[in-house]
């Protein structure tokens, strides 16, 4: 869909050569920090490690068995022996000698009671690594129970009237599958000027040339100014009425925007640096001047007819994943300017019936590692729980946006396969990525969101993920 550079800190990393995998689960008494209190509360807390030689990959999951904590979160454990934080995700991090704080990140304060928050952090550790014995929440030592004394509720607070959305909803069809039965928008530019080009080239590659003039491409909104276009360039709804125009006989056309415009937008990368910058009042702009906008063109209803497949914010979160040493990434994640802007926009957008919301989930070379792929589920869970639909704010997931990696590998079936006494996936070639190609990377990621809960496609009723790799 884009033609881009990739370097190789794309799939940023750390190198494995053998794994231990441990697991415990705490349970205990906590007291939900700044919440109206009605009953003691209590909490169970699953520590899981992935290690090897000196670094290790821990994933932690806090589940709050009583009233809601709406003011934020914190847990608080000591390591036994010289492990160290060194990169974080979903939670914010600090450590003072033996003794680690992880607290909410700034979207995701709320607790609410049998809610689990998921988060974790890739370490080192010289000796042994052993697991912590116990945790706290929010000061509280975790004991197991979640009885003891009763307070006074406290008077809740009245609660405000709801505002009337900003975004009205459309009351165009909302279908399974947006591009079954239907045809891809054809930019009427693109397609001229391959037309010209293959004209001009003449002969048998002029001829080849010229079959690719009516393929269907994607829409790139990459700054404020794409949406309403210039003189030599058309805008966002110089393509919508195109792709109405190309409507005949009753087949629906349905057309690919790609909204990417994130404040510290890819934060890693140089060639596809945003406009908007998290220290310049991005995030609001990116809200006021960019959603917004798209999200009342949309509306119109003269373009309920349509199918949007709105390709939400590439190279985001993965970025927040494997890039936190990077100066833009770590700015983006501790603002929080990513997850809070991608939640807009799905409420944005989710509320616009014929609009589908497909979210990026990078490709195998970045996230197929074991420390990478967990994690990114569960970042793109609690961000999706955050968001006024939950889950059922995406419709999709989009994969290999802008890599190279082979749809499929017919030759090589088996990444455990062995040769010469070694393990494929070991070669210098995959470094240990236990996936080959593109659509056994995003079978594994169906499975590992199912299993995190997010609701399965072909439920009648309801708006959900459509899970079908592109």
């Amino acid at each position: 869909m884009k033609s881009d550079f990739w370097s190789a800190r794309r799939k940023s990393r750390l190198a494995v050569a053998s794994s231990v995998t441990a697991a415990a689960v705490v349970a205990g008494l906590v007291v939900a920090g700044g919440s109206p209190a009605a009953a003691a509360t209590g909490c169970k807390v699953a520590y899981t490690v992935n290690q090897w030689d000196t670094g290790f990959t821990a994933n932690v999951a806090v589940t709050n068995l009583g009233d809601t904590i709406s003011s934020g979160w914190n847990v608080e454990w000591d390591f036994g022996g010289s492990q160290q934080v060194q990169q974080g995700w979903s939670a914010t991090f600090s450590q003072t000698g033996k003794h680690v704080s992880a607290k909410n990140p700034t979207w995701g304060a709320t607790l609410g009671s049998n809610a689990t928050a998921s988060f974790g952090f890739n370490g080192s550790y010289t000796g042994t690594n052993d697991i912590p014995g116990s945790f706290s929440l929010n000061g509280v030592h975790c004991d197991g129970s979640t009885g003891g004394p009763t307070t006074t509720p406290t008077t809740p607070t009245t609660p405000t009237t709801p505002t009337t959305p900003t975004t009205p909803t459309q009351p165009g069809t909302h279908v399974d599958n947006p591009y079954a039965g239907a045809k891809g928008y054809v930019n009427p530019d693109w397609s001229a000027e391959v037309s010209a080009a293959a004209a001009a080239k003449g002969g048998p590659l002029g001829t080849q040339m010229a079959k690719v003039a009516n393929t269907s491409t994607a829409v790139w909104l990459d700054r404020i100014a794409a949406i309403n276009g210039s003189t030599d360039s058309r805008g966002l709804r110089g393509h919508l009425d195109a792709a109405l125009a190309q409507q005949s006989g009753g087949t629906p056309v349905t057309i690919q925007i790609v909204v990417y415009d994130l404040p510290n937008r890819d934060c890693a990368a140089l060639a596809s640096n945003g406009e908007l910058t998290v220290a310049a009042n991005g995030l609001a702009r990116y809200k006021a001047e960019y959603v917004d906008p798209i999200a009342s063109i949309l509306s119109d209803a003269k373009y309920a007819p349509l199918r949007v497949v709105a390709v939400v914010e590439p190279d985001s979160l993965p970025n927040l994943i494997t890039n936190t040493a990077t100066a833009k990434c770590a700015e983006a994640q501790s603002s929080g300017a990513y997850t809070q802007g991608i939640q807009y926009a799905l409420n944005k957008l989710h509320a616009i019936s014929n609009v589908y919301n497909y979210l990026d989930i990078a490709h195998s070379a970045w996230l197929g590692w074991d420390s990478n792929f967990g994690p990114f589920v569960n970042l793109v869970k609690q961000m999706l729980q955050g968001t006024t639909a939950g889950v059922n704010s995406v419709d999709g997931f989009i994969s290999d946006t802008a890599n190279y990696t082979p749809t499929t590998e017919p030759n090589l079936p088996d990444p455990n396969l062995t040769v010469g006494g070694q393990q494929i996936k070991s070669a210098t070639f995959y470094q240990w990525n236990p996936y080959f190609s593109e659509s056994a990377y995003g079978t594994a990621m169906y499975n590992a969101f199912v299993a995190a809960g997010l609701p399965r496609p072909g439920r009648p009723g309801r708006r959900g993920p459509l899970w079908t790799a592109m």
